[in-house]
Formats: C-alpha cells, structure tokens, sequence
C-alpha cells in the first residue's frame, strides 16, 4: 500500500516546489525553451511530443524519488491515464474529426460556410456565431476538446488563419465547459463532494452567466487585435456581443438551475444564443462598416466582391445573393444535425445504462499483466496491476479511513461519448452517400491529420493520473488552502490548477472536488459556494491544458510541421488570458461569499 505524503522533505515549501517540477518542466519546453528550426530563424518552445515527453521523465523521477511512489504503481497509473484518455478523449476527437472530414471531401461544408457567411459577411460576428455559439452546443452535447476540434475546422474553411482559429475557439470554450457532455463535471463534482447535484450547478449558473456576457466582448477585441484594428472597430459590434452573450448567459441562468435541463445547460444555451444572433442579424442590426480579414481586406475579398456583383449581386454593405436552396442547406447541416442529436442520446443515463448491460449475458474473466481483466461483454473492466485499490489518499486530501484509490480501467466502448459521435460520423457518411473512395479517404486523412496529437495528449493525460496517484496534485492544491478568508478567490485557481494539470474540468472536479468541501467547512465558508467554484474556475484553465491545445491545432493546422510547432505560441497567446479569466471567476466568488450571499442556492432538505 503506498501512502499519500504530502510533505516528504519535511518542509512545506520545498515539498510543494518539487511537486511543481513536472509542471514546471512542461511549461519550459512547451513555451520557453529557445531552439532553432531548419532555417536558423529562433523560436521558443519545442515540438510538443518532446516537450510532452520530457515533463513525463520529470513526474517520474518526482514521483518514484521524492515521494516514494513504486515504479510499478507509477508506471500503472501513467498507463491508465493514457488508457483513459484515449477512449475519454482521443475517441471524441478522433470520431468528430472523421465527420468534419466527410463534410469536406462530400463538398457539403462549402454550404455549410455559404450559410454561416450569409448570416453576416462581418467577421467580427462570425467569430462570435461559431467560436462562441455553436461551439458552445457542440460542448455541451460531446466535450472534452470537440468545440474547438470542430469550431476551429469551420473557421479555417472560412478563411480565418490556423494561429486565430485555435486562439479563438480555445478563448470560446470557457463558459459552457461546466456542463459540458451532458453536465458531465457537475455530476462528477456532486458525486465526490456529496452535495446536491442540481443545486451546485445552480451556483455555476449564478457564477458563469457573468462571464457568458463577458467572453463575446473578449474574443472580438482579441480578434480586431490580431488583424491590426483599434478599439472602435472592436466596440463596434457591441449590440451583436451583448445579444450573443446576454441571451447565452439568461438561458444559462435559467437551465443551470432547473431538475429537467440542468445536465442540458450548454445544449439549450447555444440554440437559444445562435437563434437570437442570427435573427437580430439578420432582422434588427448589423454594423455599418464591414470588418474583413487583414490578408483579405484590400484584394481577395474585395475582388470576390466585384465579381459577385459584375454577376448581378450587390458588391455594397447589403448582403450577397444564397446561392443554394433551403433544401441544399438543410442537407449539408444535417451531419451536424446528426452528430448533436447522438450526442444528446448518448448523453442520456437511462441509454448509456442500456448499452452498458446490452451484453450483460456475456461474461469472461481472465488475467492480464498479473491483474483480473473481465466482467461482461458490454463493459469490461481492468484492475490496474500494482495500483488498483494500493494507494491510499491522506487527510486533509480525504476523510480519515478513506478507501484506497480505485484503479480501474472500464471499457465502455459502447456506452462512452466517442461512439456516440462516431456513430453519427457514419450515419452521416450514410446520408451523404459517400462511395469506396471517399469513405477511404477520409480515414486515411483523419488518421494522418490524428496521428501527432494522438500521442501528445496521450503522454500528458498518463502526466496527469501519474501525478494524481502519487499525490504531487494534492501538494500542489494543499497551496491554496491557506489562504484563509481570501479561499474563495483560490477555490477558483485551485480548480483552474485542476483542469490544467488533468485536461478535463471533470477530472478537476474528482480530483479536488472533495478538498474544496473539506477545507469550506475548516474556513467555515458555504459549501456550496466553494464546491462549484471549483469547477467555474476550473473552466478558464481549458485553455491551456496541452490535450485542448494540440486538439486545436489538429483540427487547424494542415501541415504536420506545423502542427508539432504551434503548441508553444498557442499556449503563450492565451496564458494571460486564462490567469485573467481565473481571477474573474475569483472575484465574483470573493463577492458572493461576503457582499451577495443571497446569491448562493439552498440546497433542498433532505
């Protein structure tokens, strides 16, 4: 049994800094190491697979030398984060990434874009239809990474550069990520904490819709910002913004709160703002000056324009001719259409029991690597050799006699939230009538394009759970709780620290959601408050935690050079934003525990 020590050099402060090394390491090579590429020009940051690896080498000798963990317990929990994070994540990706693919190669998302262009030519609103709408729905229904997979695929196909399409998305996906794949966080924090499920996602919505109305306004500015254009050109938009983010936020408010939508919070959200923007756009307002992209302003665009209109369209400010019918656009979105809709069904917990008992007749049990491996056909599971049920977590981390740490790898390869998007995928090339050929290719392009962030976010996911089991997490967390009265302002960096170091805010949430109860009740703070702050703050860390990032360039960068290399820039662009949008959520923490504590919902009397 290897037993948590969250102090094994005997001193605080040097027990909590060796315990940052992994982290540490990982920033340097993602970010700062200077290295110099085929052409002698100098870059910061290295190629993520090696900046990945290296951090791992470090948790390694951090967790094996100064805290004492097995080799064999580490190398068992890096294998099951890995292991996890493949049918978790990678299988999201993977699956999202093969229906965007079939949408190309079928010629559909050129209607697709047309659509989106003829609801505003205006790229600053286009930014916030896709970014922040529609990316918020396709959060909600998969998680884990599809939004900006997805979202930054159709910017590219816009014309947005790759560097602005990941930025952007990555920035967008902040709010909604509380309830994303079907509430998956807040159920996970309800189960870990043991609060009241739908009362801790009622304190997200007090908190998040705050930050709905702020995020539309960030991303325009950051985007005006990246094309060279000033502050009016950015507030220009303001009408658009607050419709886009008031609407998201009211409808957040509402559902977070309520028994039948809550766990639908980011689904209902996303239609209800997409809905609202698209018609005051299209029927109310639209900005008197058109903003274009830079590369595009003074000829591409502008010679589309003219040639558009030498063919009997206004070239001005109104907009341009639809050239397909509502059948042709119908058809074109309904692989999106399919997608969100298998989503939303295998979000379901009465499908998901179903498809986990579907071969429940079906029972083996058999050994693997020394470990039991078995159960039924439907839902497998392995007991992780050297790890499962050998590792115990320490007070204050866990109450006194807590049970040692299960080590299990389940397989619901039918049940997880990849099959449901890979089901859609091939529903869609179905519908979409795709021959040998074109089936073909897309696999062959997906799984090229997949290759390299693959096995990224697979070493930092492995990072992550090596980390969790040797209770370097736990270290790191212990940090913040001496903050005293200022905690829920740390609460929200806590969970940000969580989502940082895991890639998911449901992983934060299990891995800290029990500290944040613990240390509220030592402080004598609201539970309630402080529990889903973990989670609120925990969302402005999705930015920066290297799985969404090489998600983001996966999905918009073509070239795998490219690819490999745009972690490091990514990553340093939107570092001050995550740092800034954590102490916003710090903030309206601080504020509700001490100035509105009306705010906080009561959770109902058992």
């Amino acid at each position: 049994m290897y037993h948590q020590n969250y102090n094994p050099l005997g001193n605080v402060f040097l027990s909590t800094l060796v315990a940052a090394v992994p982290i540490l390491v990982l920033l340097y090579f993602i970010a700062l190491h200077p290295h110099r590429d085929e052409e002698g020009r100098k870059h910061l940051g290295i190629a993520a697979p090696y900046a990945a690896f290296y951090g791992v080498i470090a948790a390694f000798v951090v967790s094996c030398v100064a805290f004492g963990m097995p080799l064999r317990s580490a190398v068992s929990a890096f294998a099951l984060g890995s292991l996890s994070g493949f049918l978790g994540i990678i299988w999201i990706v993977l699956a999202a990434m093969f229906l965007y693919t079939m949408t190309v190669i079928t010629g559909q998302f050129e209607i697709v874009k047309e659509s989106i262009i003829h609801i505003s030519f205006d790229r600053r609103l286009q930014v916030l239809l896709i970014a922040f709408s529609f990316g918020a729905i396709i959060e909600g229904t998969s998680g884990f990474g599809t939004p900006v997979a997805i979202a930054g695929a159709v910017m590219v196909g816009l014309g947005f550069s790759p560097f602005q399409s990941a930025v952007l998305n990555l920035l967008a996906n902040t709010a909604p990520v509380a309830w994303g794949a079907i509430g998956t966080p807040i159920v996970t924090l309800a189960a870990v904490s043991g609060l009241d499920q739908v009362t801790l996602s009622a304190m997200a919505g007090h908190q998040l819709p705050w930050v709905s109305m702020l995020v539309p306004f960030w991303l325009v500015v950051t985007f005006v910002k990246m094309e060279g254009g000033t502050w009016k050109q950015a507030f220009e938009v303001w009408p658009a913004a607050v419709v886009s983010g008031g609407s998201f936020a009211l409808m957040q408010y509402f559902a977070s709160g309520t028994q039948s939508f809550h766990l639908m919070t980011d689904v209902v959200s996303g239609v209800f703002s997409v809905v609202c923007t698209a018609l005051f756009l299209r029927y109310v307002w639209h900005p008197k000056t058109r903003f274009l992209l830079r590369s595009q302003r003074e000829a591409s665009e502008r010679a589309a324009a003219r040639s558009v209109g030498a063919a009997g369209r206004d070239p001005g400010h109104t907009e341009w001719a639809y050239p397909y019918s509502f059948a042709q656009t119908a058809y074109a979105w309904l692989p999106w259409a399919i997608l969100i809709a298998c989503c939303a069904i295998w979000g379901m917990p009465t499908w998901k029991a179903y498809l986990n008992n579907l071969f429940s007749g079906v029972k083996f049990s058999t050994t693997f690597l020394g470990s039991p491996l078995g159960g039924t056909l439907s839902l497998p599971a392995w007991d992780m050799p050297a790890l499962h049920n050998l590792v115990e977590r320490m007070p204050p981390i866990a109450p006194v006699g807590a049970k040692p740490e299960a080590a299990r790898f389940t397989i619901n390869w039918l049940s997880a939230a990849g099959t449901g998007v890979f089901v859609a995928a091939i529903l869609s090339g179905l519908v979409l009538r795709m021959n040998a050929a074109q089936w073909r290719e897309a696999t062959s392009r997906t799984l090229h394009r997949m290759k390299t962030p693959v096995l990224v976010i697979g070493q930092v996911l492995g990072l992550g759970y090596l980390t969790r089991y040797a209770g370097t997490d736990a270290v790191l967390g212990l940090a913040f709780t001496s903050a005293g009265a200022a905690y829920p302002f740390f609460a929200a960096y806590l969970g940000w620290l969580g989502v940082f170091l895991t890639g998911s805010d449901t992983a934060s949430n299990a891995l800290f959601g029990s500290l944040q109860r613990i240390t509220a009740q030592q402080l004598k703070l609201n539970e309630i408050l402080i529990v889903a702050t973990n989670s609120t703050g925990g969302v402005m860390g999705k930015m920066i935690d290297a799985q969404s990032i090489m998600v983001a360039c996966a999905a918009c960068y073509e070239k795998p050079k490219e690819r490999t290399h745009a972690l490091g820039p990514i990553f340093r662009t939107v570092w001050w934003h995550s740092l800034a949008g954590a102490a916003v959520i710090g903030i309206i923490a601080l504020l509700q525990a001490y100035v509105f504590p009306h705010s906080i919902p009561v959770p109902p009397l058992k």
